[in-house]
């Protein structure tokens, strides 16, 4: 954790609000600046500058406020901005559209002033993280290091949309903003309206209907929700700057990135993309760190992630960093300052291998699963062997392929009975709790914004306390529309690290059905947890009317064959002695994805549902299969 030199908290701060930036349109974005002071008033500097840009309140987000006062304390001009048509700031929001080009007038607009010395650095976590690789997707001068935590790659592809499927956290985003728009903070009807009725109810009456949920008394935010969940197909919408960066790498900005994330992060995949992209094509340099973590600034500063414990090594507090604002600082004074903070000296990717505990129920409550972290030089590992793991008509699951000429597995895929989301990669999947009248008025909108799924790393089982699940509460396994193959408990320890794709043939009576697989690490009976423990690792989703790419959707043919592969989030996980390797296959995981009414009508605009029997076969001809990149031990 020890490095040589970083900035000390040796300055007072002063903060100048509400500064009016002006974007190239005439539009200004409201803008306050922290700025390093003594005795009260703001030193001269030139500085150098970090920017901030958030659609969550400039003023009333802690974690942005806590290190714009961090940061000018240690010798940082700290620019937070809302987001266009967001709080303070005018013009109207449009979801990730409009942020290259106002992120890059902001960067320009901060490089004028006096107090700046023409480096920037950006940071953000989520919409906060999207919006600097969106500037930066346009190139501005100026701009000299990005630490981007927890965000986006390709919104199509494996965030706002997921393989055909659609995220419906984006949905409840939607609800948030709204609710917190300036036209529903100047109008208490509108606001009242957008969250008296919760979230969780419209999602039992989904499709949303365009002017007939209280979305519509918002019409910018409606207009934008139906766009991301009713535009299925990959087309120049989703080749934005704003929404795809994997797209624009070769214009992108050549500056030093950090990219940050974590195996339960609901940006898992992107994180990783990001390091990809960026390493092969820029000299950067480019740094990756994946931890264990869920969503959220903070979070890398904790040890457990849902309803699992990693152990103390788990967090960067105390292992990498003091905390997550120190590790921020390290990487900024690396490249701001000049300063030897030894981050030069650290490896192009960090990862946390999860597991290798003994699962005993902590005094939190939570199964002890542990982990440790490794130095890694690329990704995926060069060293890591794909192997295919095949499903057996028995419903095993191991290295050898099937022998038999004919196997399949059916199953009974109801929409109306859709298979409740446990934990997994989530975030934003929330809605607005209600308060008593007699303290409404000191709560903050924002601050009962409040997940309605369990995220991270959870038993999968159902009860009472899961959205959507109905008695009796069993584990997920037990239900008729999920196919369960495992391996036989394992001799000895096995370590998966890297990208998981699930290569499948399946056929189905409907013209359109969805795929949805599961890894699970199943631990086996113990005092604690005398049924054992069936933990996610990763899940995925595919829409099978996409069979033929993403861009040319077609209906499927009754009876008919298809070949697919669906790739899941990666994951780092080792599988102890006496654990088995199980793979959980279905056709939904609600509310985590929009269920497929099984019709084959425009997504978003069914008018009914069907039940569709879907099978997946698993023989000679067909030999469908789980790929896991193991590494020797």
């Amino acid at each position: 954790m020890a490095h040589r030199a970083s900035s000390r908290p040796e300055h007072g701060v002063v903060v100048a609000l509400d500064l009016m930036v002006p974007m190239r349109d005439g539009v200004r974005l409201a803008t306050d600046v922290y700025l390093p002071a003594a005795g009260g008033s703001a030193l001269p500097g030139p500085f150098p500058t970090l920017l901030i840009r958030t659609p969550y309140d400039k003023r009333g987000q802690e974690t942005a406020v806590k290190m714009g006062e961090y940061f000018a304390r240690r010798g940082y001009v700290v620019a937070i901005q809302d987001c266009r048509g967001r709080y303070r700031s005018e013009g109207s929001f449009t979801f990730l559209v409009q942020e290259p080009e106002d992120g890059y007038d902001t960067v320009a607009w901060l490089t004028q002033q006096p107090w700046c010395n023409g480096k920037v650095g950006t940071l953000g976590t989520s919409y906060l993280a999207w919006v600097q690789n969106a500037l930066a997707c346009l190139n501005p001068p100026g701009l000299a290091a990005m630490y981007v935590n927890q965000g986006g790659a390709s919104a199509y592809h494996s965030s706002v949309r997921h393989n055909g499927a659609f995220e419906l956290r984006f949905m409840a985003w939607a609800f948030m903003g709204a609710a917190t728009s300036p036209e529903a903070m100047a109008d208490p009807t509108i606001q009242a309206a957008l969250t008296a009725t919760r979230f969780r109810e419209w999602l039992a009456r989904l499709p949303l209907r365009p002017g007939l949920s209280p979305l519509s008394l918002v019409p910018a935010y409606e207009r934008w929700m139906f766009d991301i969940w009713t535009r299925g197909d990959y087309d120049e919408y989703w080749e934005q700057p704003g929404f795809n960066f994997l797209a624009h790498v070769d214009r992108h900005a050549d500056v030093p990135m950090l990219f940050c994330g974590g195996w339960y992060d609901s940006y898992t995949r992107s994180t990783l993309e990001n390091f990809v992209a960026f390493s092969r094509r820029k000299r950067g340099p480019v740094r990756a760190i994946v931890g264990p973590w869920t969503h959220g600034t903070e979070t890398p500063d904790l040890t457990y992630a849902g309803d699992i414990e990693l152990g103390p090594a788990a967090s960067i507090a105390g292992n990498l960093a003091e905390d997550v604002y120190d590790h921020h600082l390290r990487f900024f004074d690396w490249w701001l300052k000049g300063l030897d903070t030894g981050m030069a000296e650290e490896p192009p990717l960090r990862i946390f291998v999860m597991g290798g505990g003994d699962g005993h129920r902590t005094p939190q409550g939570r199964l002890y699963h542990g982990g440790a972290w490794r130095e890694e030089r690329e990704w995926p590992l060069a060293r890591a062997v794909d192997t295919p793991f095949y499903l057996q008509p028995s419903g095993g699951l191991s290295t050898r392929p099937p022998e038999v000429d004919e196997a399949s597995t059916s199953f009974r895929f109801d929409p109306t009975d859709p298979v409740p989301t446990v934990g997994g990669n989530i975030s934003s999947l929330a809605d607005f709790y209600p308060v008593p009248p007699e303290i409404a008025a000191r709560v903050r909108l924002e601050e009962r914004w409040a997940s309605i799924v369990a995220v991270g790393g959870q038993d999968q089982r159902t009860s009472p306390a899961f959205f959507g699940a109905r008695p009796p509460y069993l584990p997920l396994a037990s239900r008729p529309d999920v196919l369960v193959f495992q391996t036989e408990p394992l001799a000895e320890p096995v370590e998966v690290t890297g990208p998981i794709t699930a290569v499948l043939w399946v056929s189905s009576s409907a013209p359109d059905t969805d795929i949805t697989v599961k890894l699970v690490d199943v631990y086996p009976p113990n005092p604690d947890y005398p049924e054992g423990y069936a933990l996610n690792l990763s899940d995925s989703i595919f829409r099978l009317r996409y069979h033929a790419g993403w861009d040319r959707p077609q209906a499927l043919e009754p009876g008919r064959v298809y070949r697919i592969e669906i790739p899941l989030y990666p994951t780092s996980n080792l599988f102890g002695a006496g654990h088995r390797i199980r793979v959980d296959i279905s056709s939904s995981n609600f509310p985590r994805f929009d269920v497929n009414p099984n019709t084959g009508e425009p997504l978003g605009r069914h008018t009914r549902t069907q039940v569709a029997i879907n099978t997946i076969h698993h023989d000679r001809a067909h030999p469908s299969h789980l790929l896991l990149p193991l590494v020797p031990r």
